[in-house]
């Protein structure tokens, strides 16, 4: 028996899929990011979409029928734009455009439209599409871009100080600011397209100093440098420059940017400002080695006082053989340690001066025997002495003595000969043209070698007591610090020009004057003096002096017992006192107490540290005598003879 076939089931039937038409259809229907819908050939719309509906605001019954231009502003349909976009489509095929539209509500957005014509297979015009998406908030990030960079634009064109421009990778200008411009004076004409290595000097150039910035700013993100630059003019300026690397955002270099500022004054302002304090620094190093060499030297003259004074006694008793033999080696060594204490008191400008007005081509003139005895046979001595030279007030002895020092040093900086020129010039100078010298007229005298020149360290050390460049033996080191104690205290300074290998130029300059030389005054000789003085040693040395003289001795340890002695002795011829003493009644104080009370008694004051300063107040030399320690028989005399 056959099988009996058993029917099969037919396939479940597929919903029918809506034609190609529906599809569109639905498919813009949907779309909600665009507005998609159809107008006839007039402008009406005759389809609408829910992107239209979401921009637009209309309802499809709304809308449909009504015309395009409803969309546009008052004054785009004033000017025409919806039939211009209309005939553009018609007649090119397309029309694409941006512009503010209006929703229903009123308010606007700013749309992107696209609108193409339809036609038929025959070119009958059907209508138009009709696409517009709302790009309101693209359009605002982009012309928020747009004012930033607009803005940015502006604030680098505006900057003047600085120069701002850009590079490309290979270093070559793409741009140029204001202040670019104003700096470095080229034009952006001039500049664009060019490299930047054109700013550089011809030695940085050569050594490739361009090229390595741009380097270490590609390797390490930013160079930072300064250095003279060139402007158009080929001046020189000194610039602070900056440049930074500048990527995209995968990392690839893109270019550079460059900042220079021209910081020429800036620079010369930091160098004035440095040396003024490197100035400061020596002057208080100077004022604090014066004090030190001063205070040595008072204490020092003592000493030596007690020596000379104990010399002229032994003398006194006439010794005969070695013994005189020795007081007189004795008398030589207390002679050299008194020139000694000088000098160091000159250079700390505490020693009393006996200034005259003199002409300075007076005093060379009776002088250049010696100077030039003292420049020795090897060098060529030049003097160059300006007519008419204003007068000088200065101690006669230590000008001499400072330009003696002076030629002594030029010939010693010549051990092989040399030229040596001596110069007097008048001259003005303006504020602080040199050291601390206020302005006015003054006299310079400059002593020129063309010896071995010093470098900036020993310039530096040049004015100090016993600092020298010379062999042991050759030199004491206060032949300068001696020059400068005496100009500076006479009111006056000292420069040093000089080039190591080429020779120094030491120039003095002092106040120029109109003054008339002063008068000498002399007196008579006193009988009988009272000596004060704190130090037992000196009073009793001193004593012995004034025995020796044959002066009757009256001795008080201080101002107050000398006033009470003087009142207890009214035969007191002359007052002997040391300057310095305790108690607070100084020398001064007991001078002028005395002139007051017995105006009869000479008065002469001793110090070993005669700076001759009473609360900021000089002794007068002219007011009373002033004997420096360690003195003399022959001293006291000529001061005995001078006291009033």
């Amino acid at each position: 028996m056959t099988p009996m076939s058993l029917p099969v089931a037919p396939p479940p039937e597929k919903p029918a899929l809506p034609d190609f038409q529906q599809r569109y259809e639905l498919l813009v229907a949907s779309i909600s990011d665009y507005a998609i819908y159809m107008l006839d050939t007039d402008g009406h719309v005759s389809s609408w979409n829910t992107g239209a509906e979401r921009f637009k605001g209309y309802k499809a019954h709304e809308i449909m029928g009504a015309h395009f231009s409803r969309f546009y502003t008052e004054e785009d349909r004033a000017a025409g734009l919806p039939e211009k976009a209309l005939a553009t489509a018609r007649n090119e095929g397309r029309f694409e455009g941006e512009g503010w539209r209006v929703r229903n509500d009123g308010t606007r957005f700013w749309a992107s439209v696209v609108l193409d014509p339809i036609r038929q297979p025959d070119g009958t015009l059907l209508g138009f599409a009709k696409i517009t998406r709302d790009i309101t908030e693209r359009r605002a990030a982009q012309e928020a871009l747009r004012q930033s960079e607009q803005h940015f634009r502006l604030l680098v064109q505006g900057v003047t100080d600085y120069a701002l421009y850009m590079l490309s990778p290979l270093g070559e200008i793409t741009n140029w600011n204001i202040g670019a411009q104003r700096i470095k004076g080229f034009s952006q004409e001039e500049v664009v397209g060019t490299h930047y290595r054109r700013f550089f000097l011809d030695e940085d150039r050569e050594s490739g100093v361009p090229e390595r910035a741009l380097e270490t700013a590609a390797r390490e993100g930013r160079f930072e440098s300064e250095g003279w630059r060139l402007r158009r003019d080929g001046s020189r300026f000194f610039a602070h420059a900056v440049i930074d690397a500048i990527r995209d955002e995968a990392g690839e270099l893109i270019g550079f940017a460059k900042i220079t500022r021209d910081i020429t004054e800036q620079r010369a302002a930091a160098e004035s400002l440095e040396q003024a304090r490197n100035a400061l620094f020596q002057a208080q190093k100077m004022e604090a080695i014066g004090q030190l060499t001063g205070g040595i030297a008072h204490d020092f003259n003592n000493l030596l006082a007690v020596l000379s004074s104990g010399v002229d006694i032994l003398n006194a008793q006439q010794p005969q053989g070695p013994a005189m033999r020795v007081l007189d080696s004795m008398r030589r060594a207390v002679e050299r340690g008194a020139m000694l204490t000088q000098q160091l008191l000159s250079f700390a400008r505490q020693q009393p001066l006996e200034a005259a007005t003199h002409q300075a081509n007076a005093l060379i003139g009776s002088f250049e025997p010696v100077l030039r005895r003292a420049s020795g046979p090897q060098v060529s001595f030049e003097f160059d002495l300006a007519p008419r030279l204003a007068n000088i007030v200065v101690d006669e002895a230590r000008f001499e003595a400072t330009v003696l020092n002076l030629v002594v040093n030029a010939r010693d900086a010549m051990p092989n000969g040399g030229s040596l020129r001596l110069e007097t010039r008048n001259v003005r100078l303006a504020e602080r043209e040199v050291g601390t010298l206020p302005a006015g007229d003054y006299v310079r005298v400059t002593v020129r070698d063309t010896g071995t020149g010093m470098p900036p360290d020993v310039v530096a050390r040049a004015f100090e007591p016993f600092f020298t460049t010379k062999p042991v033996g050759k030199g004491t080191g206060l032949g300068l610090s001696q020059v400068y104690g005496f100009i500076t205290q006479s009111g006056g300074d000292v420069r040093i020009d000089t080039v190591p290998g080429q020779g120094t130029a030491i120039s003095v300059y002092l106040p120029a004057t109109d003054a008339a030389p002063s008068e000498e005054v002399s007196t008579a000789r006193p009988e009988r003096v009272l000596i004060v003085e704190d130090d037992q040693l000196v009073m009793a040395v001193a004593s012995d002096l004034f025995e020796t003289m044959g002066y009757q001795v009256l001795t008080a340890p201080d101002a107050v017992a000398a006033l009470q002695m003087l009142e207890r002795h009214a035969d007191v011829d002359v007052v002997f006192t040391d300057l310095m003493m305790p108690n607070g009644m100084t020398g001064v104080d007991l001078a002028r107490t005395v002139r007051q009370r017995w105006p009869a008694v000479k008065i002469i004051i001793a110090s070993g540290y005669p700076q001759g300063v009473l609360q900021g107040e000089p002794v007068d030399p002219h007011e009373f005598p002033l004997v420096g320690k360690p003195y003399r028989i022959a001293d006291l005399a000529r001061h005995l003879r001078a006291a009033s």
